[in-house]
């Protein structure tokens, strides 16, 4: 006889009772509220298991040693994004009639369930828009938010008896917040700022591609031409994508303690530039006391009031206060500024230039 023959004949060791364990079938979900159920405990993928019921139900302490009663129900990981689209799918999409009802109604009396229902029902078109723009963002469900705000906007702004329907006007909305939140949110250092750049953003990567599959080279100046922007906007945008953000406080090499910052320059005057301003200032002062001097006072109080005044005084009131016609103080304020012209030029010569005076009208 064979091994295995004589394996199989030789008696079974008894072995202690196994535990009856009840399976039954998967139920949708378990309900909080049933009775004797406390908490759902998963031992692994596909069995639940449900605590006994406390002792005092049960009938005593045999009945709590009881074994658990088991159910076979394959688990899920929980996933943010497919509950919020398993939500919103309830939300049907409104018909012609009834969306013109609502966007009447909210525009005439800013009914909040008009809007409420206007928002619901597109929130579906926010989750399309917002799978276009997935690439350029880490997480979907930030770009969806970002979407219903503009949703929102576009209810309040919506002007129903335009002849558009509401999704056509809200498209709009939601790309422009989307789009926001993508380029405020790239890098720390935001990269687009105007519409050119936004474009660039958006468009530069693509159209490169598409130049390169029919055989062009795709230089600044071209791509330019077919985006419609300038060439140094193409090259700018081209360094900000190509280039990462960089600290200022990194060093300048390895073992350096130098750093970006300590090598920029400051966003003001240097010394020098300071130190001159301040002695073209004094020097502008002191010509300017001089040529008061060689006024007489009527010439001194038109110079004065009218002249380098913040303030200016109007020709009625210097002409009662010096008792002259305002024609005639507007011919004196006319001699004052060609004399401060001639002296100036003849004091300071280029130095008029460095002060910004050569665009006064005098």
């Amino acid at each position: 006889m064979s091994k295995r023959a004589r394996k199989i004949k030789q008696p079974r060791k008894s072995a202690a009772p196994t535990p009856v364990v009840e399976v039954v079938p998967a139920e949708p979900e378990i309900s909080p509220e049933e009775p004797g159920v406390d908490e759902v405990v998963a031992l692994d993928d596909s069995v639940e298991v449900l605590p006994p019921e406390p002792e005092e139900q049960a009938g005593g302490a045999d009945d709590a040693a009881a074994p658990a009663v088991t159910r076979a129900k394959g688990l899920v990981p929980f996933d943010a994004l497919s509950a919020y689209l398993s939500e919103i799918s309830q939300y049907a999409p409104l018909s012609r009639e009834r969306e013109k009802e609502l966007a009447v109604r909210y525009h005439k009396s800013r009914d909040r369930q008009a809007a409420y229902e206007l928002v619901t029902s597109n929130l579906l078109l926010v989750v399309k828009i917002a799978r276009d723009y997935e690439r350029a963002a880490r997480n979907l469900l930030d770009l969806i938010q970002e979407g219903n705000i503009g949703l929102m906007e576009a209810v309040k702004n919506f002007d129903p008896y335009r002849g558009v329907r509401f999704p056509s006007y809200a498209i709009w909305w939601i790309k422009a917040y989307i789009i926001r939140f993508i380029l405020a949110n790239w890098r720390m250092v935001k990269i687009g700022t105007t519409q050119a750049q936004r474009k660039l953003f958006f468009n530069l990567k693509k159209e490169r591609e598409k130049l390169e599959r029919d055989g062009f080279y795709p230089t600044p100046k071209l791509l330019a031409e077919k985006l419609d922007v300038r060439e140094s906007d193409v090259v700018e945008m081209e360094q900000r994508l190509g280039g990462a953000d960089m600290s200022i406080d990194a060093p300048i090499q390895a073992g350096s303690d130098a750093s970006l910052a300590s090598v920029l320059p400051a966003a003001g005057l240097s010394v020098e530039e300071a130190v001159s301003r301040k002695q073209l200032s004094d020097l502008l002062q002191q010509s300017l006391d001089e040529f008061t001097s060689t006024l007489n006072p009527k010439e001194q109080t038109i110079f004065k009031e009218r002249v380098i005044s913040d303030e200016k005084a109007t020709l009625h009131q210097l002409a009662d206060k010096l008792g002259l016609s305002p024609e005639r103080v507007r011919q004196l304020e006319n001699r004052v500024k060609e004399k401060l012209k001639s002296f100036l030029y003849e004091r300071l010569g280029s130095a008029i230039e460095n002060l910004g005076l050569e665009g006064l009208d005098l």
